[in-house]
C-alpha cells in the first residue's frame, strides 16, 4: 500500500473513515516557516461536511492538532505530523451490510486487495474523509508558495448538464481566484449557480447522486517548471489528483477539446511585452513539454457521482457467494464536488511546491 507521496517533500497520510483519528505527516519542510494557522482552519472549513442541505449531514468539524515539528509559531524542520480526531461516525449502518459489496465503491476491490482485513466503516482508508488531511498539507503549501507569489483557486464548471463559463485562460485575474475562495458555493455565475444547486437537491430528492466538474488555475508560476519526462508538471498534478477518491478525469487548457481543433488554432503564438513573452492564446494550459511557460496553468478535474445512493442496486453477497440487493443507509453527500474544490487545490498546491 501507498500512502506517502513526494521527493523533495514527503507526504504521508493515515487512518480511516470511522477510526480514532485521521492525519499526514510532512517530512522535508525547511525549518523557521510561519504558519497562519486561522488561514488553515479556514481552509479545513471548506471542505468540512454538515454546512448545508447540499451536503451530507455528518457533522466533523475537521479542527487540527499539531503534534510535532511545529515550535513558537514556526516550522522546526523535523517532521510535522498533524491529526484530525473523527467524532460524528454511526459505525452501525454498515455492520448490517458489511458482506455487501456496494456498487461504485471499493468495498470489493479493497477486500481483494487486502485479505478482508480492511476496515470497511463508512469505506475505511478509501473514504473521501481522508481528504481532510490532504487539505491541511495543502493550505499549508498554499502559504508557503503565496510568499513566492504564485496563487492557485477554483470554481465549479459544471454539475451534471448545468455548466457556467470556463475560466478566461488569458487575462484571469486573481481578484477573482480570492472571491471565489470566499464562496460557500464557488461559481462565476450567480444564476448558473442555483441551477446546479437544484440540481444537487433533486438528486437527493429522487435518492440518487450527481456529479461535475472542478477548474482550477494556478497563477504567476515562472516559465521553466517542471521537466520531461516523468517529472513533467502534468504527470506530477495528475498524480495527485487521481489520488482524490471520485476522481475519473484531469485535462489541461483545451483538454479533450484541442483534438477537434487544427494545429492552426490549437498553437499558442508567441509574442513580447515588456520584455515578457506571452501567448494569445493558452490552449496548452500554460505548459509546453512538462514545463511552464508562464502562462496561467489551467486544468479541469472531473468527479463522478457519490456511490452512495439510496435506491436498490444489484450486488453479491462475498459471504454467501450469491446475488442479491442493497439499499445504502447513512448520511452521504448526495454531490461531493462543492466539497472537493479545496480538495483539488491542496493537491495542486502540493503538486506545485514540489516542482518549485
Amino acid at each position: 500500500m501507498s500512502g506517502v507521496w513526494g521527493s523533495k517533500i514527503k507526504y504521508s497520510i493515515f487512518g480511516e473513515s470511522h477510526g480514532e483519528a485521521i492525519g499526514i505527516t510532512i517530512d522535508g519542510l525547511e525549518p523557521g516557516i510561519e504558519l497562519d494557522l486561522e488561514e488553515i482552519n479556514r481552509e479545513m472549513r471548506r471542505r468540512a461536511p454538515g454546512k448545508n442541505k447540499l451536503s451530507t449531514s455528518r457533522e466533523e468539524k475537521d479542527e487540527f492538532q499539531i503534534l510535532s515539528g511545529y515550535f513558537n509559531n514556526k516550522t522546526t524542520g523535523t517532521p510535522l505530523c498533524a491529526v484530525i480526531r473523527n467524532s460524528d461516525h454511526h459505525s452501525k449502518d454498515y455492520e448490517k451490510t458489511k458482506d455487501l459489496m456496494r456498487p461504485g465503491h471499493a468495498d470489493y476491490t479493497g477486500k481483494v486487495k487486502f485479505s478482508g482485513f480492511n476496515d470497511y466503516r463508512g469505506g475505511g482508508h478509501f473514504s473521501g474523509r481522508i481528504t481532510a488531511p490532504i487539505v491541511f498539507a495543502g493550505a499549508l503549501a498554499k502559504q508557503i508558495l503565496s510568499r513566492k507569489g504564485i496563487m492557485i483557486g477554483s470554481h465549479i464548471k459544471s454539475i451534471g448538464t448545468v455548466e457556467e463559463e470556463y475560466f478566461d485562460e488569458v487575462n484571469i485575474k486573481e481578484d477573482l481566484l480570492k472571491e471565489l475562495s470566499q464562496k460557500e458555493f464557488p461559481t462565476i455565475d450567480e444564476e448558473k449557480s442555483l441551477s446546479m444547486q437544484e440540481e444537487i437537491l433533486n438528486a437527493r430528492e429522487n435518492l440518487d447522486s450527481i456529479g461535475g466538474i472542478v477548474e482550477c488555475a494556478i497563477l504567476n508560476l515562472p516559465p521553466g517548471v517542471g521537466s520531461p519526462f516523468f517529472g513533467s508538471v502534468e504527470s506530477m498534478l495528475s498524480s495527485l489528483l487521481f489520488s482524490i477518491p471520485a476522481v475519473k478525469g484531469v485535462e489541461f487548457g483545451a483538454g479533450f477539446r484541442i483534438s477537434k481543433m487544427k494545429g492552426s488554432g490549437a498553437n499558442d503564438e508567441f509574442y513580447i511585452e515588456n520584455k515578457i513573452i506571452k501567448t494569445y492564446t493558452n490552449n496548452n494550459g500554460g505548459i509546453l513539454g512538462g514545463i511552464t511557460n508562464g502562462m496561467p496553468v489551467i486544468f479541469r478535474t472531473a468527479f463522478k457521482p457519490t456511490p452512495s445512493i439510496a435506491q436498490e442496486q444489484r450486488t453479491v453477497d462475498i459471504c454467501k457467494n450469491e446475488n442479491t440487493t442493497i439499499e445504502i443507509q447513512g448520511r452521504h453527500d448526495p454531490c461531493i464536488v462543492q466539497r472537493a474544490v479545496p480538495v483539488v487545490e491542496a493537491a495542486a498546491a502540493m503538486g506545485i511546491l514540489e516542482l518549485v
